[in-house]
Formats: structure tokens, sequence, C-alpha cells
């Protein structure tokens, strides 16, 4: 089984993701790991990165997570997976069902609180507005809005990631 975390920067896919891998004893990795450095200096300057700066980046997360299916792991991947067709990439190829995509929605509000508090990050918090204008919600991922403590929210993913493996 591998999830997704996906949602705008700040919705908390890093923090829940890692405790997620943990409770599942899974690999975890978070996507903006592996954004090219053009990408990330482009993002801390406050310009928003095209389709065209993101197919490279998806294509490879795709290969990461078939890598995890070859090895028979489980896996958690951070990633924002705003567009339908970001998703569609990052599961080409990928067997049916190997992938559970979990939205974790929050208000504007909420989340730009969160990009307040950050330090050392190379997403430019103003760039909160063109995350939710690219952000198509998806109409197959299961939504959790993340306004609760980490636990709690993990437990709720865990909750049906365990009906999904039955």
């Amino acid at each position: 089984m591998i999830v997704v975390l996906m949602g705008v920067s700040g919705s908390g896919k890093t923090t829940i993701g890692e405790l997620l891998a943990s409770r599942m004893h899974a690999v975890f990795a978070d996507a903006d790991s592996y954004h090219s450095a053009a990408n990330k200096a482009k993002m801390a300057s406050g310009q928003p990165l095209t389709d065209q700066d993101r197919i490279p980046w998806l294509e490879r997360l795709n290969l990461l997570m078939a890598e995890w299916i070859h090895r028979g792991e489980s896996g958690v991947l951070a990633c924002s997976a705003l567009k339908d067709s970001y998703r569609r990439t990052l599961v080409r190829y990928l067997p049916q069902g190997a992938v559970l995509f979990v939205w974790l929605d929050g208000s504007k509000d909420l989340i730009a609180g969160r990009l307040a508090e950050r330090k050392n990050h190379y997403m430019n918090p103003n760039l909160l507005d063109s995350q939710f204008a690219t952000l198509e919600p998806p109409s197959d991922a299961l939504r959790i809005v993340n306004d609760r403590a980490p636990e709690e929210v993990v437990h709720e993913i865990m909750q049906h990631v365990k009906g999904e493996e039955e």
C-alpha cells in the first residue's frame, strides 16, 4: 500500500506523513526533497512552478513509488499533487489500487498561519494563493480536514488504510 498525502503547502503533509509512515511501518519520502535546485530557487523567489517545471519531478516520484512496489515495500509520499494531471502522472504504470490519495485539506487562514511559523523552508508563503488557485480537488481521494492533532489525523487515515488492506 502506498499513501500519497496531497494538498497545498502547509497542509501538514510532512508532519502527518512521517507519523503515518511510522505507524504503517512504511518508507517515507517528502516530494520536496526531489525538486531540482532550479525549482526550489524559483519557488523561493515567489514564482509559482509551471506544469513544465513539474513534469520531471512528478516522473521521478512515479519511479520512486514503482521502486517501492517492486521491492514489496509500503510507502508514504508527501506530495502536493494539486492537479488531476499531476496525480495521473504519479500513478502512471502502477498497479490499479496500489496508491491511495489522501487530501489534507484546511482553510486558507489555518494554512497561512502554519506557513507564517515556518523557518528555513524554500516555499515562499506568498505562493499560497497560487497553490489554492491551482488545486483541483480530487474526487477519488480520502479528504481529511487537518485541523486537529496529528495523532488524530493519522488515526483517521489508518482506519481507512486498514479497510483498504482487508
